[in-house]
């Protein structure tokens, strides 16, 4: 519990330190030139504020276990710095649950695990080929307990699944990250991070707080008007 507690402290003041560093250099450098020249590794050119939809995925655990999330996120591109949009990321694999937090005692169920919400994000140097950027999602997370799908399963297919209790849980989530970022084309940037999921408040059978919160290693493909 206090070795949990412990990261997030060090990953939130890592982040707001990095952003009070990096962010002076970065706002006083826009402010000398109003040319922006945004530079690619392949190809430069000029961009207006626009938009982009980003395509990502997440490596992290859930409950101790191996989490792979599929995500998006995407929006309102501000001034070549400032994104506002949404953002939303399910887990893909099988995250058992122990049986003795099981809804249906003797099934093999499995938990689902998603979030959703605000994504807010500012680019350090966007015109740079490669530079960083630092974000956050507020919003909620959702758990259930299932019967997952399983082609070779006869025990899937000889019960109604659908009768069984979800458990289903909603809670907070709030989740800050720190992104490297490559312009591979004017229109296509590969963006490797990390992340820390904060969830408050989850009631989830054997899924606490501290058992949602984790770190998540990301790989991201962003796709839009930079």
């Amino acid at each position: 519990m206090k070795t949990s507690t412990n990261i997030r402290k060090h990953f939130t003041h890592a982040l707001i330190g990095l952003l009070l560093l990096a962010s002076l250099p970065s706002i006083a450098q826009d402010y000398i030139s109003d040319d922006y020249h945004i530079r690619t590794l392949f190809k430069t050119g000029h961009k207006a504020s626009g938009g982009f939809a980003a395509l990502e995925n997440k490596f992290t655990k859930i409950n101790g276990e191996y989490a792979n999330m599929a995500g998006i996120y995407g929006g309102w591109y501000i001034n070549h710095r400032f994104l506002l949009g949404v953002a939303g990321a399910a887990v893909t694999n099988n995250i058992p649950v122990p049986e003795e937090f099981s809804v249906a005692p003797g099934v093999p169920m499995s938990y689902e695990y998603g979030q959703f919400g605000l994504m807010t994000e500012y680019t350090l140097w966007s015109h740079r080929a490669v530079h960083f950027s630092i974000g956050v999602m507020n919003g909620a997370g959702f758990t259930v307990q299932y019967l997952r799908h399983d082609l070779n399963d006869d025990f899937y297919w000889n019960h109604d699944h659908d009768d069984y209790p979800k458990d289903a849980n909603f809670f907070f989530v709030s989740e800050p990250s720190v992104r490297l970022e490559m312009n591979i084309l004017k229109w296509l940037r590969f963006t490797p991070g990390v992340s820390y999921r904060y969830a408050y408040g989850s009631t989830a059978e054997g899924l606490s707080d501290d058992d949602i919160s984790g770190v998540s290693y990301n790989l991201t493909l962003k796709f839009g008007k930079f």
